[in-house]
């Protein structure tokens, strides 16, 4: 490799002290090799100088490295001018500042929605209501909107997560409902509360604990209190958003699940089971009871009925009576006994009967 030619104009041996080999006058800018492009023009042949930060930015304008005959002389981008000879600079600028003014000062507000005006630093200066409004420029004056007419829900505690409440007759029941909120007041909203939404659902949470732990464990499974439940908890839940001056009013509690926990939903279940069993054969001993009592009430209502007859007509009634008490016992007896002085008293008429039952009919011609 001792004949190359090193890409920038000399051998590796040509920077040595005392080389007076070709490549080292070539590199220095004479000769016919290639010349170090970091290198400036000019200069002794021979003689090699490094490159200082005004020869980088000598031939270097604004646009950038001016090209051949780019000098003082050359192309320059300029701005077309009015008549006149005046810049159109201002003009623009001027235009551009009242486009500004214009877009950040007027606002507008849609139906159903507010906005908070603050000067800059965040501090509070008024509230916008819905239509057209004009406040000072941005960033002097900002504008935030928020909906105050939407119906926000807040489900807690949320999707596939137990939450275990006291009952008033101490047992747990695993409850979720759902809170429907809406702004009352945009401003109490934004800068009474850090974090209104948070406040909110603890606000719920201990009003729904409050108002679960009045009630027994079988009415709150059974939906049997749940809308006094939930008129209970808006009630104070509002109370409480009211004295934190929050800007929230609570719109309305629904009750989602009332199930038992889940490690004791089988004996939760047993027990229900067990209870429907006992609530039927209840129902069915009433039924009875009921049946005999009406049976008892007509069997009073016959006896009253012939004693208002009997306390009418004394003597006929008993001896109706008597006919009809004895008609019913002899019916069923096999003694006949009949009341005459020409025949027996007592007839046999069973016996004779079963005997002419079992004597053999007698032939005929006999």
């Amino acid at each position: 490799m001792a004949g190359d030619k090193s890409p920038w104009g000399n051998t590796g041996k040509g920077d040595e002290p005392g080389d007076d080999s070709p490549g080292a006058d070539r590199g220095a800018g004479g000769g016919d090799g290639p010349r170090n492009p970091w290198l400036p023009g000019g200069g002794e042949p021979g003689k090699r100088r490094s490159a200082s930060i005004e020869d980088i930015f000598k031939n270097r304008g604004p646009e950038g490295p001016r090209r051949a005959g780019g000098g003082p002389g050359g192309p320059t981008f300029r701005l077309p001018e009015r008549p006149g000879g005046k810049s159109w600079m201002p003009v623009i600028l001027g235009a551009v500042a009242a486009i500004w003014l214009v877009v950040t000062s007027i606002h507008f507000v849609q139906p159903g929605e507010q906005a908070v005006v603050t000067w800059v630093g965040g501090k509070y200066s008024d509230t916008l209501d819905s239509g057209t409004n004009w406040t000072a420029p941005w960033p002097i004056q900002m504008v935030e909107k928020e909906n105050v007419t939407q119906i926000r829900s807040e489900e807690i505690p949320g999707t596939n997560t137990e939450k275990l409440i006291l009952t008033a007759d101490q047992n747990l029941v695993d409850l979720s409902y759902l809170i429907r909120w809406n702004i009352s007041d945009l401003a109490l909203y934004k800068y009474q509360l850090s974090d209104p939404r948070n406040a909110l659902l603890e606000i719920g949470e201990a009003a729904m604990r409050a108002a679960v732990a009045r009630k027994s464990l079988d009415t709150v499974l059974t939906g049997e209190g749940r809308a006094d439940i939930e008129q209970d908890v808006r009630q104070r839940m509002q109370a409480r958003l009211d004295a934190y001056r929050s800007g929230i009013t609570v719109q309305g509690i629904e009750i989602n699940k009332t199930d038992p926990p889940g490690r004791v939903e089988e004996a939760f279940k047993d027990v229900s089971s067990a209870q429907q069993d006992a609530d039927a054969a209840i129902n069915r001993a009433r039924a009875v009871a009921q049946q005999l009592l009406a049976r008892a009430q007509g069997d009073a209502s016959e006896f009253n009925n012939i004693y208002a007859e009997y306390r009418l007509a004394p003597e006929v009634t008993r001896r109706r009576l008597y006919y009809e008490t004895m008609e019913s016992i002899l019916s069923k007896t096999d003694k006949t006994i009949v009341e005459s002085g020409n025949v027996l008293p007592y007839l046999p008429l069973p016996e004779l009967k079963q005997r002419s039952q079992a004597q053999p009919p007698r032939p005929q011609g006999e």
